[in-house]
């Protein structure tokens, strides 16, 4: 391109409005005209103190995800595995058995059973044989004092306190107690422990007034709890997850048909069915009692309540 054509179209970009030069760029300029080099303006500050204020603002900005990084860290011992520590464990283990804040219910009742099993076992024998009499469901106590004997039978355990009964108490009552408070744990086992022995006695009587049986039958021994822990089984069975509830009652169906193909007690062989039925029965309430929370025994321990989170 010919020099004198690109001048002049170098002259025509004048027109152009440019932005007002700065005064660095002022002096930039003059320097250059008169062939000085341009120096950049004093600032006051040096170019390591510059990086140094980014590398401090650095620094501070990322300064607390690294201590929280390493309190995560520091929470974690080296080499600990990321499973439930045994406090979770123990914790997990004091759960099953009864506590006077948690379950008192259950903690009160297992006293009282304590109780009278050891007199039942070192008491005089003629007095023990005399309140265990006394506390029988038979008919002729049920139609004079029906509701004295059926609290009365209940504080007795058959076989005494090494009887799997008593074992089996501590655990399912403690189980079902957390779950749905202590009031509906005592109200289930008691309609299991009514309503089972009414169906097994009733019949009974019916039967020696029709002359099928002897008038001995009125007099028979009949205590213990287990009826109404039958009932707790039944109970807990429908609050448990599927893979454990039919699995529960599954065996506790073959051990009861075992019970009334050998019928050594006919009585008690139709009765835990019954009771256990009794059990299933209250699973809505029971249902809808664990999901509100599970009243106040399960808020003293530490559970949430019926309005709770």
């Amino acid at each position: 391109m010919h020099p004198e054509r690109t001048r002049e179209r170098a002259d025509l970009l004048d027109g152009i409005p440019r932005q007002r030069p700065t005064a660095a760029e002022a002096t930039a300029d003059g320097a250059a005209e008169d062939g000085d080099v341009a120096v950049a303006p004093p600032t006051g500050l040096d170019d390591e103190a510059v990086l140094g204020e980014g590398a401090a603002r650095d620094r501070e900005v990322a300064g607390p995800a690294v201590r929280v990084s390493g309190g995560a860290d520091a929470a974690r011992s080296p080499g600990a595995p990321a499973g439930p520590g045994a406090r979770d464990v123990w914790r997990g283990a004091a759960r099953l058995v009864p506590t006077p804040a948690g379950t008192p219910f259950t903690f009160g009742y297992t006293l009282l059973l304590l109780l009278t099993s050891l007199y039942m076992e070192f008491g005089d024998p003629d007095t023990v044989r005399t309140l265990l009499e006394g506390s029988s469901t038979d008919v002729q106590h049920l139609t004079r004092t029906p509701v004295l004997v059926l609290v009365a039978s209940a504080l007795w355990i058959a076989g005494g306190i090494s009887s799997p009964w008593a074992v089996g108490f501590v655990f399912i009552l403690t189980a079902l107690e957390r779950r749905v408070g202590g009031l509906r744990t005592a109200g289930v086992f008691l309609l299991g422990h009514v309503v089972a022995t009414l169906v097994t006695e009733v019949p009974v009587g019916v039967s020696v007034a029709a002359g099928q049986l002897p008038d001995s039958s009125l007099h028979r021994l009949d205590y213990g709890i287990s009826f109404g822990l039958m009932a707790s089984v039944g109970a807990l069975a429908g609050l448990l997850p599927p893979l454990l509830r039919w699995p529960v009652l599954g065996v506790m169906a073959v051990l009861l048909t075992q019970d009334l193909l050998d019928m050594a007690d006919p009585l008690a062989s139709w009765g835990h069915p019954t009771a256990l039925l009794v059990g299933v029965v209250c699973w809505p309430v029971l249902r809808r009692a664990a999901r509100s929370g599970g009243g106040p025994s399960a808020v003293a321990d530490g559970q949430p309540g019926p309005h709770g989170p």
